[in-house]
């Protein structure tokens, strides 16, 4: 499932393709038509992102919500855009400048299309509802309006295990498999460590890690989350070779060497997702 660092690309995708012009909507697949219906002709003018979820925000006050899951993908091209192929939820398109809504747009600014295929969630939300989402999900560290006190007290209170917590997206929103694994290499923090037991400034250097790493995140378009003295060309050794690329310490590195102290990584289920680490070097 994609993290939260790419929602927010996503959300900067949206903006550079379509925002104050006026976009056509429609589903090729069929299932997203009623919704597509309202949007189309609408102008966009605002994208925006909480942790997992995108939001694209209309001149109506009508916002949409897309939760992509484990299957949602986006596809991003220029017009003319091809004939759909396979379960397309969503295309939107526009030509033209920001405030423009003819149908051709500047010569040489044929205009764009994205494809929305297999999401968990998509619909469409008054700004009512988009509160409510709001309200139910966690800060998130690529957010400006983030309030990491409000994660701590539910922490602080918690008897469930920081690896738990950093999961659930009412504590803290957007981090997944991979941020949560890295962030708690990268402090020596225990998975197993009771919320109650954590301690605020542990905490603090957890999310000020979370806010760094994820940024860069949204930066590079992929997760690198080891310091510069533990690159491969610092280390001299192999580049990660994994379809996830970025370079990590510990995430799908069971039953090998921890590139720090050289114990094997280990992994369990936890919460229904595989947890990665190092029992000599996550100790706190």
């Amino acid at each position: 499932m994609p993290e939260g660092h790419t929602i927010h690309r996503l959300a900067a995708e949206h903006r550079r393709a379509f925002a104050g012009r006026t976009v056509r909507a429609e589903s090729p697949q069929g299932r997203f038509a009623a919704g597509a219906l309202l949007i189309d002709g609408r102008v966009l003018v605002e994208a925006d992102a909480h942790g997992k979820h995108l939001l694209l925000g209309f001149d109506d006050e009508r916002w949409l919500h897309i939760h992509l899951g484990i299957y949602g993908k986006y596809t991003f091209g220029p017009l003319p855009a091809p004939a759909p192929t396979g379960a397309v939820r969503l295309r939107l398109s526009a030509t033209g400048e920001p405030g423009e809504t003819g149908e051709t747009g500047e010569p040489g600014k044929p205009g764009e299309y994205a494809d929305l295929r297999g999401p968990n969630v998509c619909e469409l939300l008054d700004p009512v509802g988009k509160k409510a989402l709001h309200t139910r999900l966690g800060p998130d560290p690529l957010r400006a309006d983030a309030d990491p006190e409000s994660a701590w007290r539910r922490i602080s209170r918690s008897r469930a295990s920081i690896g738990v917590l950093l999961m659930d997206q009412s504590v803290v929103a957007g981090v997944g498999n991979i941020y949560r694994a890295e962030a708690l290499f990268r402090q020596g923090v225990d998975p197993s460590r009771r919320g109650c037991d954590l301690g605020r400034e542990r905490w603090a250097a957890i999310w000020a890690d979370l806010v760094e790493l994820m940024a860069e995140g949204v930066r590079v378009g992929r997760i690198d989350t080891v310091r510069p003295e533990h690159t491969p060309e610092a280390m001299g050794r192999p580049p990660r070779v994994d379809d996830h690329g970025g370079e990590v310490y510990v995430y799908r590195r069971s039953a090998l060497p921890c590139l720090l102290c050289g114990t094997e990584v280990r992994t369990e289920v936890l919460a229904g997702r595989n947890l990665f680490w190092c029992p000599a070097c996550q100790t706190g």
